[in-house]
């Protein structure tokens, strides 16, 4: 009788799998918000759409930090078309690629359940539950920044070669494309090479890696220094902006004293610590020289929290194991549970449209409703143009009197309007006017000359006869008042 054949044992999935997977189920969990696109995703919906040439002409005059993503987006909307999936779905891919660098980190420095943890972890976080949908690019940049992490984890390990650091310097570069001030973690970086004593060889190609990617962006870093006015409107650094940045930095160092961290010693605390502190602290002492503190630009960051908080967990595992060994298996799947449950009024919130200041195509609806043939439309502030941008289709049949040269034309996001008289004259040329506006509760003073003008003519000439606001954004029609002569 023959022995029976041993028949091959299935290699189980890859652990980091299972946090990449579980980051693309919340990211596709309410992904259309009930079909709401707010202003910052409203400009990559309507640059995206323009052609390759007319975004590099817009690149010289406005967002250029955005360019490498605009082209990104613009490729994936030629092919799959313009819609709330194609806007998001990237980011939702790239932090299912930061979740699985994180864990492939985790498990290598502190074990498989700290690895696991660690995953899991990234994608409730809520600001990355934020950002998971958000069609900009930082998601991108958190994806990147787990790339480039891993290859330094690696190399501290003595199992880099030279395509190793090429591809760090290359991932590095494309971050700081994506958004220049990701090249803060290079000073994480440095931060973990000095705290691991790392020799001489790993410092003289980690700063090779680097040099080439800090001199390919500095062009761009240059360049977009011409454009500051931008982010004029981030408002100075504050001490109640920095509660944030310090309830994440209390929480990441008790997660790095679970690690018991030691100099020269390759630990998740020696990786995730810098990680999360330094991009934090950078931004803020940035800051102090020039308004620029927003978390999304340091989104990255919380790849590090991530990390402490699975290596908490997979040390209280190892503490369970001797006298548990059955229950400690359980206990990373039942605090991942816990954290969704008591996540869940957040996760809710962050998936509404009411999680963003204003949605551009809810009150697209109410002018579509509210228009009638031979209507005019004006627009307070020009950038609320966005609305006819992303919804043209809903402004057909209206004119906009106050526009001199289109987005397009002009190379902008919101176009160039008329001189003052000009959109006087035309406004008392007129019987009724929709005015698209922020609703009363974000909107902020008139201040350009022009948006005066508007409301003073809309004021003493007109009188509102419907208004409507829904989600942040404001329709109001206005007719002429009777017995008044133009001019």
């Amino acid at each position: 009788m023959n022995p029976p054949i041993a028949r091959p044992r299935r290699r189980p999935p890859p652990l980091w799998a299972i946090p990449a997977l579980w980051t693309v189920a919340l990211g596709l969990w309410g992904l259309s918000r009930q079909h709401s696109v707010w202003r910052d995703e409203a400009a990559t919906w309507q640059v995206a759409q323009r052609s390759a040439a007319e975004i590099w002409h817009m690149l010289g005059q406005v967002d250029v930090v955005h360019g490498l993503y605009y082209l990104l987006m613009h490729g994936l909307f030629a092919c799959f078309g313009a819609g709330t999936t194609t806007l998001r779905l990237p980011s939702v891919l790239a932090m299912a690629v930061a979740a699985a660098c994180v864990t492939v980190i985790g498990r290598r420095l502190a074990g498989s359940w700290a690895g696991l943890a660690a995953g899991l972890a990234l994608g409730l976080l809520p600001a990355v539950q934020f950002y998971l949908q958000e069609g900009r690019p930082y998601a991108l940049v958190a994806a990147g920044a787990g790339i480039a992490t891993l290859v330094l984890v690696t190399a501290l390990q003595g199992r880099a070669s030279a395509a190793h650091w090429t591809a760090y310097g290359g991932t590095v570069l494309l971050c700081a494309l994506l958004n220049w001030l990701s090249l803060l973690m290079l000073l994480a970086h440095a931060a973990t090479l000095a705290w691991t004593r790392a020799g001489r060889g790993t410092w003289a190609r980690w700063a090779a890696a680097s040099a080439v990617a800090v001199a390919g962006a500095l062009p761009l870093i240059l360049f977009s220094r011409g454009q500051s006015g931008q982010v004029s409107w981030i408002p100075p650094l504050t001490w109640h902006m920095l509660i944030g940045p310090a309830v994440l930095l209390a929480i990441g160092g008790l997660g790095a004293l679970a690690d018991r961290p030691r100099a020269g010693r390759l630990s998740v605390a020696a990786v995730g610590l810098p990680l999360l502190a330094v991009p934090q602290l950078g931004l803020i002492g940035l800051s102090l020289f020039q308004p620029l503190f927003l978390d999304r630009y340091v989104l990255f960051s919380l790849l590090g929290l991530a990390l402490l908080i699975g290596t908490a967990l997979g040390a209280a595992v190892r503490a369970l194991k001797p006298r548990f060994p059955k229950a400690s298996s359980w206990f990373v799947p039942l605090a991942v549970t816990v954290a969704v449950v008591a996540l869940l009024p957040q996760s809710l919130a962050k998936r509404s449209p009411a999680s963003r200041v204003d949605d551009v195509l809810a009150v697209a609806a109410d002018v579509r409703r509210l228009k009638h043939p031979g209507d005019a439309v004006l627009f307070v502030p020009a950038a609320r143009r966005d609305t006819a941008l992303v919804s043209p289709d809903a402004f057909t049949g209206l004119r906009d009197i106050a526009l001199a040269e289109t987005p397009v034309a002009s190379g902008t996001l919101k176009g160039e309007e008329a001189a003052p008289p000009r959109i006087r004259a035309e406004m008392l040329a007129q019987h009724r006017i929709l005015l698209v506006t922020d609703a009363a509760q974000v909107a902020r003073p008139v201040s350009a000359e022009r948006d005066q003008v508007k409301t003073a003519v809309l004021k003493e000439h007109f009188q509102a006869v419907a208004d409507e606001q829904v989600r942040g954004r404001r329709v109001t029609v206005y007719e002429r008042r009777s017995g008044r002569l133009s001019g």
